[in-house]
């Protein structure tokens, strides 16, 4: 690196690392948002629904068309005593819940708004003066204006949302409302969609140019530069707490106060179109939708609650006895009772980072329930190393497989070998197998060949932390060190290469010198594949204590240019620009060297390489990244190489927008206002043409409107497919808090 770039590059990080501040360890208590739809099993209607209404008596009740339904007791049934007389009237509930009809075509009425003993009935350009159960007079807006919406001020005022304008009624006289900013500006509100009073008794409303807020200081706009997602709108409801609902023709958007939030898509409504929102007294908001009735509650749980519930999520999609964590298929789209579980490339990885968690939640919290679910991931991936040995096609002692079959079954390896001569006419580099599924020697199951260097990264991770958090006796501990001492001397014997049951080295198992520093076919695994032997290197020996370990990092070190590598571990141009795989893996990868190696001289190199690292991801808001950073280099270093101020508000972010429907459902942000596509920086190794972009503060879209089974995909996508059908796990949430509540960036729960 030239000499004025690295002073540059130390300079920045000089300054960015001052932006640190102190964090204090997060809070249990959180509102978790749950999403319910409801279907004819529950008494709900069919037919679209025009009109949701939260009365006072606690009743949530639904218009869909001439029939109003009541939700109690958790069901739904129509109310026969609110049937309208005909198309030309309208009856409803009072404030008392008895029926009152009003002279209005019922199709034509838009919202019922409740004010005391007073209600008001929208409908065309007519506001319906209801008191008492009688109908008081009929309110006609100005040059016949359509109303959108009504709301009643903190004074008793009554405001209108019109096709041509926002109004206030005036003692008998109809008043239009002047809107500008600070400087004078009048805003666009020709057809005003919205409006509303907030619990703070401030004015809000609605339209195509965007949201206004009026405040004690003035007005206050925002956009989608403001963070607003959009604008079709269709109506506004008030929350608890100053949060406001707006309805729209392509899901709904809360504002906090603060952040602007999106719901859109199966997961959170039954249909996209939302003709209108409601807030019950507890807070939960209610959508008549095109598709039926939709509600989100914000529930008080803790983290350890929702912890829990990934737990039992994942005995649905734990495979085999030995329970490997994977995802799995539902045959019915969100029925958990229907998952089917197969095979995974990356059996070994999957199920070593769920045990890794455990082994970080058993080192918090001593919950023996998390020791047992970590000894039996140490099971499976023990096994996943034994289950190669003695048989026909046998490898050297150490070797592990991907993953395994039930001898039972399918034989895995028919089709195979053609598809792979296929592969290597297109991909010189494609290892061509047979078998590529052996049978082991005790002929129960077929195990899974041409192991890759991320397989190796997983059982590297877990094993160090289950050896020392778990394994609590000297005969386990031995049982775990002779593992990693059998994979660690395969791999030294070999030239750092892992070989497999052909002799010959597998894909992605190359960490030899003559291939990383001499062949260049490797060279864009260079630095990441050194970083990935030096921690294996740094685990093997912590846990056996054999110098010849630390002996032959030195040497690669001193001899190869090891640390070097590592130190431009990845090439990267920006966010988004790396592989997200591969990002997994140095964190794996930078965390155990940092946590176990004696090398203080690496450690030095390899703290400052993790810094650059992180750079790259750290807009991605994840917290495993953040959190395995943050583990290592948030103490003051020789260079400040502290997090950036909002690494933790950004983790707790995510881990708390966790849905707990983690399934994979169709979800669209490629049109939001407050994303921009994400600059190219003139490379990008995720081979993805997909729509990708950030929101306008740099960062990815909030994790509650992505899917993902693992950390490893790309979190700059906008827009997923998916039909309700695969079950991710909940490995991708409990891997992060474990981790945190380990490390103390998250409080223990109450025992």
């Amino acid at each position: 690196m030239p000499v004025i770039l690295w002073i540059c590059v130390v300079l920045f990080l000089t300054d960015r690392g001052t932006w640190a501040a102190a964090f204090q360890p997060a809070p249990q208590q959180f509102r978790q948002e749950i999403a319910r739809q409801f279907t004819e099993k529950d008494g709900a209607p069919k037919a679209p629904v025009a009109l949701v209404d939260c009365s006072r008596d606690g009743v949530v009740r639904v218009f869909t068309g001439e029939n109003w339904y009541d939700f109690e007791n958790d069901v739904w049934h129509e109310n026969v005593a609110l049937k309208s007389k005909n198309e030309n009237s309208f009856c409803f509930a009072d404030n008392k819940g008895n029926p009152v009809e009003v002279a209005a075509p019922w199709h034509e009425v838009r919202q019922i708004l409740r004010a005391g003993r007073r209600n008001f009935i929208a409908a065309g350009n007519v506001c319906i003066d209801v008191n008492d159960g009688k109908e008081l007079a009929q309110l006609r807006l100005p040059e016949n204006l359509i109303i959108r919406q009504m709301a009643i001020s903190p004074d008793g005022l009554l405001h209108v949302a019109s096709s041509a304008g926002l109004w206030v009624l005036q003692g008998t006289e109809w008043r239009a409302i002047h809107i500008e900013d600070d400087g004078g500006r009048a805003w666009a509100v020709g057809d005003v969609l919205g409006v509303a009073f907030d619990s703070a008794r401030q004015l809000w409303f609605a339209s195509k140019a965007g949201v206004g807020c009026k405040t004690s200081k003035g007005w206050r706009f925002f956009e989608g530069k403001d963070g607003l997602p959009w604008n079709d709108f269709t109506g506004i409801a008030a929350g608890l707490d100053g949060e406001v609902w707006f309805a729209t023709h392509l899901g709904v958007v809360r504002f906090d106060g603060k952040e602007w939030s999106y719901r859109e898509g199966p997961r959170w409504l039954p249909n996209d179109d939302v003709r209108q929102v409601a807030v019950d007294p507890k807070g939960n908001a209610w959508f008549a939708t095109a598709g039926g009735i939709g509600e989100i509650e914000r529930r008080t749980m803790t983290l350890a609650e929702k912890a829990e519930y990934y737990e039992r999520d994942i005995e649905y999609i734990k495979r085999t006895p030995y329970g490997y964590v994977s995802r799995a298929a539902l045959t019915k789209p969100a029925d958990k009772s229907t998952a089917t579980t197969q095979d995974d490339d990356n059996d070994g990885l999957w199920t070593a980072m769920y045990g890794a968690g455990e082994c970080f939640a058993y080192g918090a919290t001593h919950d023996p329930k998390a020791k047992d679910r970590a000894k039996k991931a140490f099971e499976a991936l023990r096994f996943l190393q034994k289950v190669t040995q003695g048989g026909t096609h046998s490898p050297p002692k150490g070797y592990i497989a991907r993953s395994i079959r039930p001898a039972s079954g399918p034989d895995p390896n028919a089709g195979v070998l053609e598809n792979d001569r296929r592969d290597h006419d297109s991909d010189s580099q494609w290892k061509v197998l047979d078998p590529r599924w052996p049978l082991s020697a005790d002929g129960q199951w077929y195990w899974k060949a041409d192991t890759s260097s991320d397989e190796l990264d997983g059982h590297f991770f877990f094993y160090p932390l289950y050896y020392d958090l778990c394994a609590d006796t000297d005969a386990e501990r031995e049982r775990v060190r002779e593992v990693v001492r059998d994979i660690t001397n395969d791999l030294m014997t070999h030239g750092f290469n892992l070989i497999d049951h052909d002799g010959t080295p597998t894909r992605w198992g190359i960490f030899g010198p003559q291939y990383l520093n001499h062949d260049p076919r490797w060279w864009p695994e260079r630095g990441l594949n050194s970083l990935s032997l030096l921690s294996y290197l740094a685990v093997a020996e912590h846990m056996t204590g054999e110098p010849k370990y630390a002996a032959a990092s030195r040497e690669l070190i001193e001899k190869e240019g090891y640390a070097h590598n590592a130190m431009y571990s990845k090439v990267q141009r920006g966010p988004g620009t790396g592989n997200q795989s591969d990002n997994e893996m140095a964190f794996m990868d930078y965390y155990d060297i940092l946590h176990y190696s004696q090398d203080e001289e690496l450690k030095k190199m390899m703290r400052t390489s993790f810094y650059l690292y992180w750079l790259n991801v750290a807009p991605e808001m994840n917290p495993f990244f953040n959190f395995a950073y943050a583990a290592h280099n948030l103490e003051a270093t020789p260079l400040t190489l502290k997090s950036w101020p909002d690494w933790h508000e950004d983790s707790m972010a995510t881990l708390l927008g966790f849905p707990l429907d983690w399934i994979e459902w169709p979800l669209r942000n490629s049109q939001r206002l407050d994303v921009v596509p994400l600059p190219s920086n003139g490379l990008d190794f995720t081979g993805n043409s997909r729509k990708r972009g950030n929101r306008i503060n740099g960062k990815v879209i909030p994790v509650e409107n992505r899917y993902f089974d693992h950390w490893n995909t790309d979190p700059w996508e906008l827009d997923y497919g998916g039909n309700g059908t695969e079950f991710g796990a909940g490995t991708v949430f409990l891997l992060p808090y474990y981790m945190g509540l380990y490390h103390g960036f998250i409080q223990k729960p109450k025992t």
